[in-house]
């Protein structure tokens, strides 16, 4: 099978996206992709932000696309924010400028991404189909390696191939460099499997991204393959939230159109009604479940609400507004966890306070409203919402941030998603599923 016969960059900056994406796992197996992600993005905003100045003088094939949206505006508008906090909170706790050019490093390295990759999707001609085969072409990677991780644990093969030289660039820990076959679960001392992740939980949310862009592709095999891929990362990475994005995040966009039809509406009602008799019983048992979930990997639960709690208390007590300006070292209660790791929102606040909360919490509201109105009028905006529906459930349990870098195909189809929204304001999109309704909504908010 041809990997690009129907599928062929047409720009320079396709062709970064697609050969980047594509070389996934032999950059993982030198440990460069902590490295990869960081450049490629300075690359593609850099050229974003040339395309812009140079307009119609640029070569054709990388002439913007029109001007950035405004949610895309937010999005950088909110990383500039983030590092005048950080700026703040290293003034506020007196952390020295060696430390402070330290973290601004980091926050080059993380935060930019999260704006640079949407500006380069929303700015440059990259189209939508160039991402998707580029992913499921990493699912073909995927499944054909997966004999040899899967058996590893079992042939007596190590954990850990080896740290690459390059963690002298510097970065969160070792493991963002480190080649592994598979780690022991402390809990169970059974294998789990992180493919390309630095760890197992963000792996399985690879693995549903994974899904979610294959589901988009029109060639049968590769969606086939994508699907297949990204449904084994999410039951080898053994990973509760793996598990509920699998089934949200790839299905709640699909049934949104439902939104907009009566029957629906009925449907719902009748339902509630039902619940007036059965509710009490079905709340215990969602109770239950709950409690089964948590209790399915209970130490690690104990040490995420421990952290959060921790990292709550402290910031309400001793930085409301801009934080403490860097994660500190938790106690033994919290295995040394980090404090302000594990979720993006509570380390937000620790790290950054309430300003640096709302400066993310604004253009991801808003993205994924953007994408939850544009997916109810039309199927352009299924990956968009999955893609954000995944984002706002990796951030209630990992820290967004330093796992940008691996995020970055997901963060230019936003960007993408904005300019088409963007081009049917201006020249109005046939659709046969618009609705009066929805599109009223969409221009309300803009993009």
């Amino acid at each position: 099978m041809n990997a690009s016969a129907d599928i062929q960059p047409h720009n320079p900056a396709e062709a970064m996206i697609f050969r980047t994406l594509v070389w996934t796992w032999p950059l993982y197996f030198v440990g460069a992709l902590y490295v990869a992600g960081p450049v490629l993005a300075w690359l593609l905003g850099g050229l974003a932000a040339l395309s812009l100045y140079l307009g119609p003088t640029i070569r054709r094939d990388l002439q913007a696309t029109g001007p950035v949206p405004p949610v895309v505006m937010a999005w950088c508008l909110g990383m500039v924010v983030m590092l005048v906090a950080l700026w703040v909170g290293h003034l506020d706790w007196g952390l020295g400028l060696k430390q402070t050019i330290k973290s601004s490093i980091g926050w080059a390295k993380g935060w930019a991404l999260l704006a640079l990759f949407p500006f380069a999707g929303a700015i440059l001609p990259i189209r939508r189909e160039v991402i998707i085969r580029a992913q499921c072409i990493v699912g073909l990677w995927t499944l054909a390696l997966l004999p040899v991780l899967f058996v590893a644990p079992y042939v007596g093969l190590p954990e850990k191939l080896f740290t690459s030289p390059l963690k002298a660039i510097g970065g969160p820990g070792p493991e963002y460099f480190s080649v592994y076959f598979f780690t022991w679960d402390p809990a169970s001392w059974t294998p789990r499997w992180q493919f390309y992740a630095p760890w197992s939980p963000f792996a399985a949310l690879l693995g549903v991204l994974q899904i979610c862009f294959a589901m988009e592709e029109r060639n049968i095999r590769w969606r086939a393959i994508g699907i297949a891929a990204g449904t084994a990362m999410v039951l080898l990475s053994k990973s509760r939230m793996g598990l509920v994005g699998l089934v949200a995040c790839t299905l709640g966009p699909r049934l949104v159109p439902l939104l907009l039809r009566g029957w629906a509406w009925q449907l719902l009602a009748a339902i509630s009604a039902t619940m007036a008799v059965l509710g009490a019983a079905l709340l215990q048992s969602v109770k239950d479940g709950i409690a089964a979930f948590k209790g399915a990997r209970a130490d690690s639960t104990r040490v995420r609400e421990t952290l959060q709690r921790i990292a709550g208390e402290r910031w309400q007590n001793e930085a409301f507004w801009f934080g403490h300006g860097t994660v500190q070292p938790g106690p033994h209660l919290v295995e040394y966890m980090p404090i302000g790791s594990h979720h993006t929102w509570w380390g937000l606040l620790f790290v950054k306070g309430l300003v640096g909360f709302v400066a993310l919490l604004v253009p991801l509201a808003w993205q994924t409203l953007l994408s939850l109105v544009d997916s109810a009028r039309s199927p352009r905006g299924y990956l968009p919402l999955s893609i954000s529906m995944t984002l706002v459930l990796l951030s209630f349990g990992e820290n967004i941030e330093i796992e940008a870098y691996m995020l970055w195909p997901a963060l230019v189809i936003l960007g993408r998603h904005a300019a088409e929204l963007r081009s049917c304001q201006a020249f109005p999109c046939a659709s046969t599923s618009d609705t009066t309704r929805g599109i009223t909504i969409a221009k309300r908010f803009g993009v």
